[in-house]
């Protein structure tokens, strides 16, 4: 009987309390690596390690590729050398630097010491690659073949050499190991063992991606020509390695989930919420907040620049909080809808001028909607001249704060700034701003009031 996972987060917890191995090994036996390392960073950290502990060497290293960084550090911290050097021998170069590369100066040469001199030299070819770049996440360790070998030699080179990245591709390298082409391994079984690769290549390119690309470059071809395993290539077309597509779902998901905190102001959290301290989630968090307080004054200072304003029209208080608060929707709005796009490659800032005149029609007709609804409101609550007053303020704020969401992100990729800087928090605290000054501006010149000092 197939087991729920969260049932056997249960049962572990409760086999390390009575302190159970035979139970405890016989269902560690039954589990996946997958759900054992998932598992594992669910339990307390007191019984991750005994846990760990008790599998066997082989098992050991599989379930140690799944977890996440943190929990990989704090077992590495807690194994003995032997076992920390066994573990870190049989990570993937890529899985390896992506651990290494989040060491300081000190821990990064204490875990190198641990390493054979030939995963030495890779992890630091690796880690010698620009830190977003194509070449941190690839698989260096590719199998490529000779266009003149026979194909019943090819395939038995592939079967001798090869690993989990060359079983659906089969690449083709002359003697200087630039790629010539990348073959699906159906068309090897199906042509004559004796004919020569050469025969299989055409004319077609191979779809590529350069060594120091950004890797969401890398994520954005594979999905675009939905490929499996993508060949990363130097800059004379040289055979480097490969990213596959397990590769690219790390990638999309850390990609995503940076963007995320950076629209709520938030900044690169590198653990989830569970895992991280309240003091990295205090630390990652109140920087922007007490930046957007000090923005945020500004706005009570243009308030009270027109205190005999609202002496003199009382009503005016109660539409502020429903003004301003509709600006800075339709401007998060605006932005997330537009960092959204970029991140996805779906727009680029030479789409400015199109995306502009789109967004203001849009932008116009929802201002005009929501003016109209709140207009009925301000007849009720203070007659004509405050319906109309409302009514345009709306309008205006409404199409004002979405061109704001839209530009500011393509602004900021023109500056080669990150697009999701331009977060939710602070578009709205630019929309804020501008719909007080719209607002209190407009009752002062259509009510005839008094203007601020």
């Amino acid at each position: 009987m197939e087991h729920n996972l969260e049932q056997s987060i249960i049962e572990l917890r409760e086999l390390v309390r009575l302190d159970d191995r035979d139970s405890l090994d016989e269902l560690l036996d039954y589990m996946r690596i997958q759900d054992i390392a998932h598992a594992l960073m669910e339990l307390p950290s007191d019984d991750v390690a005994p846990i760990f502990n008790r599998l066997h060497p082989g098992r050991k290293a599989d379930v140690f590729a799944y977890l996440d960084i943190p929990f990989q550090l704090r077992l590495l911290n807690a194994s003995s050398r032997e076992d920390a050097r066994f573990l870190l021998s049989e990570m993937e170069t890529d899985d390896l630097t992506a651990l290494l590369q989040t060491l300081d100066a000190e821990r990064l040469r204490e875990y190198l010491r641990l390493l054979p001199f030939r995963a030495i030299r890779r992890a630091l070819k690796q880690l010698n690659y620009p830190e977003e770049s194509v070449g941190r996440v690839m698989s260096p360790s590719v199998v490529a073949v000779d266009p003149d070998w026979t194909l019943k030699r090819a395939l038995a080179h592939v079967r001798r050499t090869g690993d989990e990245h060359s079983n659906n591709v089969i690449f083709v390298v002359d003697d200087d190991r630039t790629l010539l082409a990348a073959i699906p391994i159906r068309r090897f079984l199906r042509a004559e063992p004796d004919s020569p690769v050469r025969s299989l290549i055409d004319d077609e390119s191979p779809y590529t991606v350069q060594v120091d690309a950004d890797r969401v470059e890398a994520a954005r071809r594979i999905q675009h020509y939905d490929i499996e395993s993508l060949p990363v290539v130097g800059d004379n077309g040289e055979l480097l390695g490969v990213v596959t597509v397990d590769d690219v779902m790390d990638v999309i998901e850390a990609e995503s989930t940076e963007d995320f905190h950076k629209l709520g102001s938030v900044g690169n959290l590198p653990l989830s919420p569970r895992q991280a301290s309240p003091f990295l989630l205090y630390r990652k968090r109140v920087g922007w907040l007490l930046g957007l307080v000090a923005f945020n004054t500004l706005g009570a200072l243009m308030i009270s620049q027109y205190e005999e304003a609202i002496e003199a029209v009382a009503v005016l208080v109660f539409f502020l909080p429903l003004i301003i608060g509709s600006a800075g929707n339709a401007g998060a709005q605006s932005s997330t809808l537009m960092v959204r796009a970029m991140a996805t490659g779906e727009v680029t800032a030479r789409d400015w001028l199109r995306l502009w005149a789109k967004e203001l029609g849009v932008a116009t007709t929802i201002g005009v909607s929501m003016g109209i609804a709140v207009s009925l409101l301000g007849l009720w609550r203070g007659g004509t001249e405050i319906a109309m007053l409302v009514a345009l303020a709306m309008t205006l704020v409404v199409t004002g704060a979405s061109m704001v969401g839209m530009l500011l992100p393509l602004l900021l990729d023109w500056l080669k700034l990150d697009p999701a800087t331009a977060s939710v928090p602070l578009v709205t605290a630019i929309a804020d701003l501008g719909g007080i000054a719209i607002y209190f501006s407009l009752a002062v010149a259509m009510l005839g009031l008094a203007t601020p000092a």
